[in-house]
């Protein structure tokens, strides 16, 4: 498995950065050649699944998620998820953590992650790649316009 950490600070308030990065399909604005659904009904918590569908050519795969912890920010305590991948191809599990810093709020991203048919001697490979991905993905959340959609 890959682990991997991202952080990045926002001029956003700790509840306005939760609130961009745990929309789950704005995500797939920035994940190249991927769409996201949540198949659960809204407000997320834990139990709430979304897979987000990537398409490489003519092949495709889901990456289906579970919330496992659900926890917003309130006041100065960090809101932190935890998501577990139940798919056959992308493994492992991820946690945001959004926290005041300042005058806004610090954002990480940590993840171990396994891509299926990969061997484990390329995980140096997809921890770089992946870091780099969710770095750009953390970065534009976080500088983008808020949700139109809810």
């Amino acid at each position: 498995m890959a682990l991997f950490v991202t952080r990045h600070d926002s001029p956003l308030s700790p509840h306005e950065a939760w609130d961009r990065l745990t929309t789950w399909p704005r995500h797939a604005k920035y994940v190249p050649r991927t769409t996201i659904s949540t198949t659960t009904p809204p407000p997320n918590a834990v139990g709430t699944i979304f897979v987000a569908r990537t398409h490489l050519g003519p092949l495709s795969f889901d990456d289906p998620m579970e919330l496992v912890e659900w926890s917003p920010p309130e006041g100065d305590r960090p809101g932190r998820c935890r998501l577990i991948k139940r798919g056959t191809v992308m493994l492992g599990w991820a946690e945001l953590e959004v926290a005041p810093h300042g005058s806004g709020s610090r954002a990480t991203w940590t993840e171990e992650i396994t891509v299926a048919p990969i061997p484990k001697w390329a995980d140096a490979v997809t921890r770089v790649s992946s870091r780099l991905m969710f770095s750009r993905v953390l970065r534009r959340l976080l500088a983008d316009e808020p949700p139109t959609d809810g």
